[in-house]
């Protein structure tokens, strides 16, 4: 099997479902588990965007051009509190009132411990198994990418707005009443998410109060207690008996490898 890499799909079951994109192909991986699996990068990328053959990745799978002109690579997707739209910058205004101006969860997740975090309503729980999330819980429904962006900022003054990849991998997590947490933070955030409201309107900020807390449960037959990283860019092949997925991450016996880092660049598989 050949092809260009993309992110893993996924599928919320018990545990989660995994497949590989490779090419137009996509690769079953939770019945590989406990077999062999190598990866051969062939030494050429291919943009996700335009597909064009690329030297280098920037941003996850995109070539140089199309990192610098499209909005879906602004510094705000990660920070949608500096949103260019609002401050009248976007290089695609179109493609923000497109992706933007939806329905956006705030979010508490443990993966490492507890985090708080963003996504829009319909990667719903997509985002969360991509984070490698064992629970997770929606807080607010909210009217665009910026106002979410906004809130996050607010709660993370308390709370983290990261992920230890090594401690997810290793499975170092312990169980958390997030509804609990999420009332403590709630009160601690009470003045600034009122500032909030106030300059967006109440309709903009919908406090989710019943939702229900999601336990995630990955395919991992052995967690690594040492986390060692592959680099195709440092080494082409990748290989080892596959013994669990999480996140977007293969743990082989012989180390992990972040198949998201890895999008657009093509790879031969063979099990």
């Amino acid at each position: 099997m050949l092809g260009s890499l993309e992110k893993m799909t996924t599928q919320l079951a018990e545990p989660v479902q995994y497949r590989l994109p490779v090419g137009d192909a996509e690769l079953e991986l939770n019945p590989l588990l406990g077999q062999r699996l190598e990866l051969r990068y062939s030494g050429r990328i291919f943009c996700v965007h335009c597909q064009k053959k690329t030297a280098k990745s920037f941003n996850q799978g995109y070539c140089y051009p199309c990192f610098i002109k499209l909005a879906q690579c602004d510094m705000c997707i990660m920070k949608p509190e500096t949103c260019h739209y609002a401050a009248g910058t976007c290089r695609e205004p179109s493609w923000g009132e497109e992706f933007c101006f939806q329905p956006h969860i705030v979010y508490l997740a443990n993966s490492s411990g507890i985090k708080v975090g963003i996504t829009r309503q319909t990667q719903i729980p997509t985002r969360w198994i991509d984070q490698g999330a064992v629970q997770a819980l929606p807080v607010f429904r909210v009217a665009s990418r910026h106002v979410s962006g906004l809130v996050e900022v607010a709660l993370a003054a308390h709370v983290s707005d990261k992920t230890s990849w090594q401690q997810m991998l290793k499975n170092n997590v312990q169980v958390l009443d997030l509804p609990a947490l999420r009332d403590q933070l709630l009160a601690k955030c009470s003045d600034r998410l009122a500032l909030i409201a106030e300059q967006f309107g109440g309709e903009a900020l919908q406090l989710l109060a019943d939702a229900e807390m999601l336990d995630i449960h990955y395919p991992v037959l052995q967690y690594p207690t040492k986390v060692k990283s592959f680099n195709l860019d440092k080494d082409p092949v990748v290989s080892g008996v596959l013994q669990g997925i999480k996140g977007q991450y293969l743990l082989l016996d012989s180390g992990v490898i972040n198949i998201r880092k890895f999008t657009g660049y093509e790879i031969e598989v063979s099990c």
